[in-house]
């Protein structure tokens, strides 16, 4: 039932498979099978796409109902394990999990040993109601009803750059200044520049000379002279090659939330994890 849930949602059993991190002749079987067992033909076969047929359309509401009641029965089992020990998923950004997180998880492997840290380093938000992660740490409120969330604090982000590049091109003192600039930051560049641009600073795609989705190679950019880019200021502070800009007239304000699912949090060890990263991850920041 996973895989025609899949092959449905994601439009192909190539796509399916790559999401469910199977091979595509292996999602085929269990398709063929689910068909087999039910006696009715779900998708009509095409070259690159599977659809869904009347029968398929009639049946796809049912297995999704039971999807989410397998879903329930599993976050409840795993809300009454009273084990100090077994797996916790943390998914985090990528500057977060390189220089934030190590010294964090290190004092939490001395507290609890048998403990198993899977750390899903992604800038994407991951969907705790799905499990697709246990806790995340995450820069925006959520909004869903069953996910508890727990506000760290603020903590202020400003523009920086390697005092090479900045000595270069010479240190900003205006807004009207980063006009003549490169700089370095997320892809895609959407998420970021209409933003800046709403706050005043009139900035051109063609001023990022270097996007990436990984925060941490565009840490790494900025400290090689590649350019502006916004950090926190946690961050900034790790490395005295970079320096802040105009760091007493532009901050930018970025709220750090932990999260996870109801259910979970009444698992000691998903609650031991998600206590300990509470007050560490609030005093790193």
């Amino acid at each position: 039932m996973r895989a025609f849930l899949a092959t449905v949602e994601e439009g192909s059993l190539s796509a399916a498979a790559r999401a469910l991190g199977q091979t595509q002749p292996t999602l085929s079987r269990q398709v063929a099978a689910l068909e087999e067992e039910l006696g009715v033909t779900l998708f009509e076969r095409g070259p690159r796409t599977m659809a869904l047929t009347d029968t398929g359309a009639r049946l796809l509401e049912h297995v999704r109902d039971i999807g989410e009641a397998a879903m329930r029965l599993s976050l409840a089992a795993s809300g009454q394990s009273k084990a100090i020990e077994g797996n916790v998923t943390i998914t985090v950004t990528g500057m977060t999990a390189a220089y934030v997180l190590p010294p964090v998880l290190m004092d939490l492997r001395r507290k609890a040993p048998n403990i198993r840290i899977d750390l899903v380093v992604s800038n994407e938000v991951r969907d705790l109601v799905k499990r697709e992660a246990d806790i995340a740490i995450r820069h925006g409120r959520p909004d869903q009803a069953d996910l508890v969330a727990r506000h760290l604090g603020d903590t202020a982000a400003h523009f920086c750059a390697s005092k090479d590049y900045l000595d270069r091109v010479g240190h900003p003192t205006s807004p009207e200044e980063f006009e003549k600039i490169d700089f370095v930051g997320p892809s895609p560049i959407n998420t970021i520049l209409p933003n800046l641009q709403a706050a005043g600073f009139k900035l051109t795609a063609d001023q990022f000379k270097f996007v990436s989705a990984s925060g941490v190679a565009l840490a790494e950019m900025a400290r090689h002279g590649a350019g502006v880019t916004i950090m926190p200021a946690s961050i900034i502070s790790k490395f005295p090659e970079l320096v802040p800009i105009m760091k007493e007239d532009i901050s930018f304000d970025m709220p750090v939330w932990l999260v996870t699912h109801r259910e979970l949090h009444t698992s000691p060890r998903i609650r031991l994890v998600f206590d300990h990263l509470a007050e560490a991850v609030s005093a790193a920041f």
